[in-house]
């Protein structure tokens, strides 16, 4: 047989004691709530009664007694206990309610208790010496002099929950392939895995100024071992191209037809294909050399990027062991450009611009560099064309010099000036001297196209730039 009371059996509630009117300036101590009696149940709404459910205690009582008014005076309606947050006592909720002699001391929040008074000074009587300054009340929060709940406080009970959250109006930024966040010291916006003062990766939202800044910082670091290094792999091969083609170009001029026209010399076409045949012979030969440039290069870039040391007898055998697949994919890319010269200029330059990241994705990734490039170059379309232009135009000024000493040396040293001793010395300096003033735009091209494909792996994930001088290898 249980011990408990029958269902709906409630424990009477003391009425209040009838007498003179409470005084409002006078507090009322708080009534003792009487001790359960033995072998009956706790009150569930007690702080530290067991809940039904915890085996091994005695159920609780669901019934929940009535609490007098604030007041203590005849004719308040009894309030109920206020309840805490979950597992937390039961607080009163007027100074006039009864106390638990189970629960701890409950202070409120916004109060300030009261200080002793210092020799000379007087005290702090607390917040019950001033009626109505029991605290500080917040937007949104009781009115002080009032409890404090220890849960936060909604206005609107049907409203999302009260806390920090992110400023109103905040996105993701254009072309960011991720969501935004803040850390400490950045700007919002920015991944967590980037660093805005990575000298070698631009940040999605720092723009072409970001590009044009690490590319300066990468030539200001490394122009010590780049400039051996684009002077021995370009600028040698460049010359002695250069020299061949005034060897071997055709001098033959037009003769006049029998009709009168003007007609090509005997043997013209023989020597218009030795000269190209030289060229393309010379330009393969010496195109293992330049993409050891290009490989040692970029691996001086990333690793100085990174705070590595660099020397230029490592970055040429590192050139060396990426030379021949760095090669392979430079003839294929040049064939594709080729091809599509073949059709219109149009096409082709297209094809130039597509697969200008090909060199350095095939050295970070070493796969697909072609797919990759074309991927890449149509993603983000204006962001890549835009670099890559610019990259153009350090080569199309080089090439716009080209031709203007070329024209110098024809009118120095006449058309055919390898016929003469004096006049081929003189013609071979002119083209080593233009062959070394593009030196410039060769390192330009390194160093902004590697710049331009870190920028692009920004826009798809973290990265820095140890992560592409570890990719390396």
């Amino acid at each position: 047989m249980s011990d408990l009371p029958p269902s709906g059996a409630t424990e009477p509630v003391p009425p209040a004691s009838p007498g003179v009117p409470a005084d409002p300036t006078r507090s009322t101590p708080p009534a003792a709530v009487p001790a359960p009696a033995s072998g009956h149940a706790a009150d569930p709404t007690a702080p530290g009664s067991p809940t039904p459910t915890d085996p091994g205690r005695p159920v609780a009582d669901p019934a929940v007694p009535a609490q007098p008014g604030p007041s203590g005076s005849p004719g308040s309606p009894a309030v109920p206990a206020q309840p805490g947050p979950s597992g937390s006592p039961a607080v009163p909720a007027q100074p006039g309610e009864a106390a638990n002699p189970a629960a701890p001391p409950h202070q409120e929040w916004s109060a300030y208790p009261a200080t002793p008074a210092q020799p000379g000074a007087p005290g702090n009587p607390g917040p019950s010496a001033y009626p109505g300054s029991g605290g500080f009340a917040a937007p949104g929060q009781p009115a002080a002099g009032g409890p404090q709940p220890w849960y936060p406080y909604r206005t609107d009970p049907a409203g999302p929950p009260q806390g920090w959250t992110w400023p109103a109006g905040a996105a993701p930024l254009p072309g960011a392939a991720y969501p935004g966040y803040a850390l400490p010291g950045q700007a919002y916006g920015w991944h967590p895995g980037l660093d805005p003062q990575d000298p070698l990766v631009t940040p999605p939202h720092a723009g072409v100024g970001g590009w044009f800044s690490r590319c300066g910082g990468a030539l200001r670091r490394g122009w010590r071992q780049l400039l051996p290094i684009m002077l021995l792999t370009q600028t040698v091969p460049a010359a002695v191209i250069a020299v061949l083609s005034l060897a071997f170009a055709p001098t033959d001029q037009p003769v006049p037809g029998p009709n009168g026209a003007p007609a090509l010399p005997d043997g013209y076409f023989e020597h218009i294909f030795a000269f190209y045949g030289v060229v393309l012979l010379a330009a393969l030969i010496f195109g293992p050399l330049q993409s050891t440039g290009w490989a040692a290069g970029t691996w001086v870039v990333a690793r100085q990027a990174a705070g590595e040391p660099v020397g230029v007898g490592a970055a040429l055998r590192y050139g060396l062991r990426r030379a021949l697949g760095l090669w392979g994919w430079t003839l294929v890319v040049s064939l594709l450009i080729t091809v599509g010269a073949c059709f219109c200029l149009l096409p082709g330059l297209y094809a130039a611009f597509a697969f200008a990241l090909f060199g350095p994705i095939y050295l970070f990734e070493r796969q697909e560099p072609i797919g990759r490039a074309w991927r890449m170059f149509h993603q983000r379309f204006g962001m890549v064309l835009g670099r890559v232009a610019l990259v153009m135009c350090a080569l199309i000024a080089a090439a716009v010099l080209d031709g203007v000493l070329g024209a110098v040396n024809q009118l120095a040293f006449g058309v055919d000036p390898m016929g003469a001793p004096g006049t081929a010395t003189g013609a071979v300096a002119v083209a080593v001297v233009g062959a070394v003033l593009a030196t410039p735009a060769y390192l330009a091209q390194l160093v902004g196209l590697v710049a331009a494909y870190a920028e692009q792996r920004a826009q798809e994930g973290p990265v820095n730039a140890a992560r592409l001088a570890a990719e390396l290898g």
